[in-house]
C-alpha cells in the first residue's frame, strides 16, 4: 500500500473530525436555548459555559491536527509503505480523545485531563510523523 491508500482514511478521519466539531456546535446552541443565553452572550449558565468552551477548544485544536494528520498521510506513508495506515489511527485516537475530553469536560471540568492527554499525545505523534515523513522524503537527505 502508499499513501494513495492511505488518503481515504485521512478523508474519513477528517470528515468525523468535522462531525465531532459539529457535535460540539449543536451542544452549544442547545444549551443557549435551554439556558436562554442570547448572542452575542458567549457566559452565563455554567452548563453553556462548559459547551462554549468544549467548542472553543476542539475549533483550536484542529487547526493543528487536520494538517499534521494530512502532512503525516501524504509523507509518512509514501517512505515508510508498510505503515501507511499508521496516520489514520493517530487520527482516529485523537477523535477518541477529543470524545472524552468533552464528555468528561461537560459532567466535571476538572476531569477533563485524559481526554485532552490522548488528543494531544496523538496530535504530537502525527506531527513528529509528518516531520520525518517530509525529512525522509526531502531530496539528499532520506535513504534513496
Amino acid at each position: 500500500m502508499s499513501a494513495i491508500s492511505a488518503m481515504p482514511l485521512a478523508a474519513i478521519v477528517t470528515i468525523l473530525a468535522i462531525i465531532l466539531y459539529m457535535m460540539t456546535a449543536v451542544r452549544v446552541g442547545t444549551m443557549r436555548t435551554r439556558h436562554n443565553i442570547v448572542a452575542p452572550a458567549v457566559v452565563g449558565h455554567p452548563e453553556f459555559d462548559r459547551a462554549y468552551r468544549i467548542q472553543m477548544n476542539t475549533l483550536e485544536a484542529m487547526p493543528v491536527f487536520l494538517p499534521a494528520l494530512w502532512l503525516a498521510t501524504l509523507y509518512f506513508s509514501i517512505r515508510f509503505p508498510a505503515v501507511w495506515w499508521l496516520p489514520a489511527v493517530f487520527g482516529v485516537l485523537w477523535i477518541v480523545g477529543r470524545y472524552i475530553y468533552m464528555q468528561a469536560y461537560a459532567a466535571d471540568p476538572g476531569k477533563r485531563s485524559t481526554g485532552f492527554g490522548i488528543a494531544a499525545l496523538a496530535q504530537i505523534v502525527l506531527l513528529v510523523l509528518a516531520v520525518v515523513g517530509i525529512v525522509m522524503n526531502w531530496p539528499g537527505l532520506g535513504p534513496a
